[in-house]
């Protein structure tokens, strides 16, 4: 690795090269975008809603399940309203029976008229209502599935009864289509409130309007790399809104970072060439160095065996590395486009203002600010202490969803056909599993019975376990691990939700550790080498955790105690989604390193500038904070566009990471931030003298030296028909924009 001077030349030839070959830059980016749209587009059709793990043992089961099952799922019609034995109803749901018998793809077709006890199980107790239950063979299309559910569908209506269509394979296609809709809605909704907000802070069109073409180039890149994610590995359908909403505030991010420093650069005198230089070499760097932030702490998820959150962590990544290329390439073209019509400030960002006086204001009070802001943080996270973990099921979907009504129905009006809490797969004869769900019922003292023993194949069968309370609370974990304990010589697989839910807590306790001492030594090791002090990343990291308990916090008392789930529009399962504290871990740190790179590279600056720490810290508090406040304010407009939709998943992902910037931005970097450094004072860089001799070899900085700009007056915005020209003055910038329209 070379010196930072060293390293500063690269920074200002990529912003020359995009610059003068804008046309080709802002083509290839259009290319990108359209292949995005076209065939981006498509990873919701590949997607799949549910992915499942090779190491879990719920999951392993299943696959046994699978394999011996010549089925590979079920649509299930729930027939209400009239009762069961109604000749027109009894004549209309038998006739539609025989006929989807008849169907290609339908492995058996069965409804409440038949003999034996599998048909008695399929009528409600009051006999008002009954079921048809649907299973489709391994290796159905979507169109077979689509033909039954419409056949069934039908039967709408007949006898005067009501017809809903559920069943597993029409909650995955619900799944499916809700995400789409929802990321589509969310990026509906933020990217014109983005636009109006980025116009009152830029004071203008022009400049606003760029963060926003970056963003949506971005989405684009993101989707293509998703897409091609899906053809080699399963990406889970709650994958695609939550890289989405990464990548459309990433780039919002860095795109404003970006035009923020060339108005700047701008108000100090220099031509739009020269900014667009030295943009590219001071913010493209914090930029470049940020987005490496967030690809660490997100590389973490990588040491999970999860396979939702190895998709997460690899199109994460990919997004992230996407919404820097944006800001690096794209951003630069567009100024050199535009730059003529953005308006630059009239004067340079005052030294004094709002937010040096805040930190002179907690500098006087340091102390007590850091116990309160600490004091503050640590209760706002306290509730995460009871969080319970879930595995939602239907419950994701909004309530007007037929395939989660179904499910409900199901449950409370048919008890025999509904999911157990627990299935034992045993690969063995019927003889033995009998024996053996015979021994369960005997020894456990939490399981109230197990229905009849089930053949899923040649040598596999199932035993439904019931425990009484709560399918996925203590009681039905701890029978799980009990029957996981003692499984009667045979070889078994204990599987369904309390099952999943032991299984994610076993792999988060195991890998947990391992994850958060990646995420943590990178961070330290990053922070390290931007700063040269050892103080600094260890304050940054002890800060993060707490503003990402903040958030883990709100996240509890919302989406599991209940409050204001009116507002938002959903009914609380009692729990978190069990991967979704995970994910907002890795997000909510990378987004805080986010703003820490932001604000301390400013700081850096100054302090290599000669500033003492003292005023460093105004300085860069005052010359940053407006921007970003403004950066947290457009990604919370964009993360709080994403819970408005109906996906309970993205509604948790939405509010979770809108609270942790708002905080961070706010609580964190305005507050407690100013106030620990005064504490820490010079110290907050020190670094052992071999650490320092490191940090001076190897060490990466925001800090570049560029030629001093001749002051000139900054001409104003021109019309898009008039040819961009510099200024005499800066000769260097003529010959620049001489070479690209030239080119």
């Amino acid at each position: 690795m070379r010196n930072p001077s060293s390293v500063a030349p690269a920074a200002v030839v990529g912003g020359r090269f995009c610059f003068r070959h804008r046309r080709w830059v802002l083509g290839l980016w259009a290319v990108v975008l359209v292949a995005g749209v076209l065939i981006g587009g498509r990873v919701f059709e590949g997607s799949v809603a549910g992915a499942s793990s090779a190491t879990a043992e719920a999951d392993r089961g299943g696959a046994v399940v699978a394999a011996a099952d010549p089925a590979k799922g079920a649509v299930t019609a729930v027939v209400d309203g009239r009762p069961v034995d109604d000749p027109a109803v009894k004549a209309a749901v038998e006739r539609a029976t025989a006929e989807i018998a008849a169907l290609p793809g339908v492995s058996s077709a069965l409804d409440a008229y038949g003999p034996g006890p599998e048909s008695a199980a399929l009528r409600s107790a009051d006999g008002t209502a009954s079921l048809v239950t649907v299973r489709m063979a391994d290796g159905a299309s979507s169109a077979r599935t689509d033909a039954v559910t419409e056949r069934l569908a039908r039967l709408d209506g007949a006898g005067g009864a009501h017809v809903t269509v559920g069943g597993d394979l029409v909650l995955q296609q619900e799944v499916k289509r809700q995400t789409e809709k929802d990321t589509r809605f969310g990026e509906l909704v933020t990217l014109p409130l983005t636009l109006i907000v980025m116009v009152l802070v830029f004071g203008g069109l022009a400049a606003a309007s760029l963060p926003v073409i970056g963003a949506v180039a971005s989405v684009g890149g993101a989707l293509l790399a998703m897409f091609g994610f899906s053809r080699i590995m399963d990406i889970d359908t709650s994958v695609l809104p939550i890289a989405t909403v990464l990548g459309l505030g990433l780039s919002i991010d860095y795109a404003l970072l970006m035009v923020n420093r060339f108005r700047e650069e701008r108000g100090h005198g220099a031509g739009i060439a020269a900014a667009v230089e030295r943009t590219a070499a001071t913010a493209g760097r914090t930029v470049a160095f940020s987005g490496l932030t967030v690809a660490v702490a997100l590389s973490g998820l990588f040491v999970f065996t999860s396979p939702v959150l190895g998709a997460v962590a690899a199109a994460g990544v990919s997004v992230v590395v996407i919404a820097v290329a944006a800001a690096l390439t794209l951003i630069p073209a567009l100024l050199g486009f535009a730059g003529a019509r953005i308006k630059a400030p009239a004067a340079p960002v005052a030294d004094e203002g709002f937010f040096s006086r805040t930190v002179r204001r907690v500098r006087k009070r340091a102390v007590a600010v850091t116990l309160v802001s600490v004091a503050l943080l640590m209760a706002a996270g306290a509730p995460f202490l009871h969080a319970e973990m879930r595995s939602s099921g239907e419950a994701v979907l909004p309530a007007s969803s037929a395939g989660r009504q179904v499910a409900e129905t199901v449950d409370q009006r048919f008890p025999q056909a509904s999911a157990a809490p627990i299935t034992v797969v045993v690969e063995g004869g019927a003889k033995a599993a009998q024996a053996y769900a015979d021994e369960v019922v005997a020894k456990l003292p939490g399981v109230s019975g197990v229905r009849a023993v089930t053949q899923a194949g040649e040598a596999v069968s199932t035993i439904d376990v019931l425990v009484p309370g709560d399918p996925q609370g203590a009681s039905a974990r701890q029978v799980v691990e009990e029957l996981r304990a003692d499984r009667g010589g045979l070889t078994t697989y204990v599987t369904g939700g309390a099952a999943s839910v032991v299984d994610f807590q076993d792999e988060l306790l195991s890998r947990g550790p391992w994850a958060l001492g990646l995420v943590a030594l990178g961070t330290l090791v990053l922070l390290f080498l931007m700063t040269g002090s050892v103080v600094m990343p260890v304050k940054a990291l002890v800060m993060n955790l707490l503003s990402l308990g903040a958030s883990l916090g709100a996240l509890t008392l919302v989406f599991q105690d209940g409050y204001f789930s009116g507002l938002l529009g959903f009914s609380p399962t009692g729990g978190l989604e069990t991967f979704i504290p995970v994910l907002v871990f890795a997000f909510a740190f990378g987004l805080s390193m986010d703003y820490e790179v932001f604000l301390l590279s400013r700081i850096r600056e100054l302090t290599l500038r000669g500033h003492d720490c003292v005023r460093a810290v105004e300085l860069g508090v005052q010359r940053s904070g407006r921007i970003i406040t403004s950066a947290a304010m457009l990604m919370v407009i964009v993360f709080a566009g994403f819970a408005l939709g109906d996906m309970l998943m993205v509604k948790q992902m939405g509010i979770a990471l809108a609270v942790a910037v708002a905080v961070d931005a706010t609580l964190v970097r305005c507050l407690l931030v100013p106030a620990a450094m005064s504490l820490f004072g010079e110290f907050n860089w020190w670094a052992p003298a071999p650490l320092r001799r490191l940090h001076r070899r190897f060490g990466l900085s925001e800090h570049v030296e560029l030629p001093e700009i001749a002051p000139v007056a900054v001409p104003a915005p021109r019309s898009a028909a008039e040819p961009v020209t510099e200024p005499a003055a800066d000769p260097a910038a003529q010959d620049l924009v001489g070479s690209a329209q030239s080119a």
